[in-house]
């Protein structure tokens, strides 16, 4: 079988099981959902040998229609920022989550098969430090067929934001990393708001690369 699109859709979700949640239950007209800055909770509590009261699980949301790709922690100080659920109807595509390729707790990689090629998707989350974007530029890793890499990337610049007057000098690494994995910039149709402050002091922002929420369709085989 193949497939000739695919249907994405990306949000931060400031670590809110809610969110999460409510997302996996309403967006399944969807393939494949990036999650960012996601939660990393007790699950529940399982038997143990060692401990009356039972151990905790500790993990990220699941869900019984969703496939849930995401890395493993090293420490408690390691857990993952990013989550991503592929719909169990597109599971016949073979999707891998290749921590051999790209292992860090920003960042995922994920690769599917179709029409006997191998295809890769980045989901990221860059926080205030733009620790992932200085991963991925040290590692330099060789990826063809990239469709997409999308999450958050905590760049405000006036290229996407016309209320800001200044360019980041972030902006560079982040288009230079791109151009690698041959990727150009896409543009949402209409200008909406895609990062929301915490209090009412700050206002709310067009922030391409944070893509807070964005919702794509990609045909397989064309990069973006």
């Amino acid at each position: 079988m193949n497939c000739n699109v695919l249907k994405f859709f990306s949000q931060n979700v400031r670590k809110n099981k809610l969110i999460v949640n409510i997302i996996l239950e309403t967006q399944f007209l969807y393939d494949i959902i990036f999650i960012q800055k996601s939660p990393w909770l007790i699950i529940c509590f399982i038997p143990s040998s060692s401990n009356c009261d039972r151990e905790p699980l500790v993990s990220v949301p699941y869900y019984p229609n969703w496939h849930t790709f995401t890395r493993n922690p090293t420490n408690q100080s390691d857990s993952p920022r990013v989550i991503t659920y592929i719909n169990i109807c597109v599971l016949h595509f073979h999707f891998s989550l290749r921590n051999n390729i790209l292992n860090y707790r920003n960042i995922s990689c994920i690769s599917f098969l179709n029409q006997d090629s191998s295809y890769f998707m980045l989901n990221v989350y860059s926080d205030s430090s733009q620790s992932a974007l200085k991963y991925l530029k040290d590692t330099k890793a060789n990826i063809h067929n990239v469709i997409i890499m999308t999450g958050n990337f905590n760049i405000r610049d006036s290229r996407w934001d016309p209320s800001y007057p200044f360019h980041s000098i972030h902006n560079n690494s982040f288009f230079d990393i791109s151009d690698s994995f041959s990727l150009n910039i896409s543009n949402p149709i209409e200008n909406v708001l895609t990062r929301y402050s915490n209090n009412d002091h700050n206002a709310n922002f067009i922030y391409l690369p944070q893509n807070s929420t964005s919702i794509v369709s990609i045909p397989i085989g064309e990069c973006y």
